[in-house]
């Protein structure tokens, strides 16, 4: 049993290293302008669909600031990471009884945050209180949402 153990956990690991070394400095454009125009969408869509495009959102926002903070490129990361917290904080606005796909966002942001832990572990002490409160925002995020699914 234990080699398999071992075998799965290598590879959740390299699954998850695969992505950060795929990106090149060219995707970063593109990426952002996708999350950019997201952004614009869940802003002019109906209330029920908000909560996923913004948990959408942060997913993306999230894999973009590993893949900043893998090439050495702190400070976007930071700017990304303050972006998820203010992308959270719409979460919980956007919150409503008839929300669709309600669960699908609580997954979202529950792979968001296991993806920021991982990013706390392996970040430098200056960047740590930042990715802690990014962490924070998106935890009560994820709680109004699995709280709102539990209310259905």
């Amino acid at each position: 049993m234990r080699p398999i153990g071992r075998l799965a956990m290598l590879l959740i690991f390299c699954c998850a290293a695969i992505p950060l070394q795929a990106a090149s400095s060219d995707e970063a454009p593109s990426e952002q302008q996708a999350i950019e125009a997201l952004e614009m969408k869940a802003d002019q869509a109906k209330p029920r669909d908000q909560c996923f495009l913004y948990a959408e959102i942060v997913h993306r926002m999230t894999d973009l600031s590993l893949r900043q903070y893998a090439s050495g490129n702190f400070a976007k990361a930071s700017a990304l990471l303050r972006q998820i917290q203010q992308t959270s904080h719409k979460i919980h606005l956007s919150l409503s009884q008839d929300d669709k796909r309600l669960k699908h966002a609580e997954i979202l942001l529950s792979n968001t945050t296991f993806r920021l832990t991982e990013l706390l572990r392996s970040s430098d002490y200056q960047d740590r209180p930042l990715i802690k409160q990014t962490i924070s925002d998106v935890n009560q995020a994820q709680n109004a949402t699995l709280m709102q699914v539990f209310q259905k």
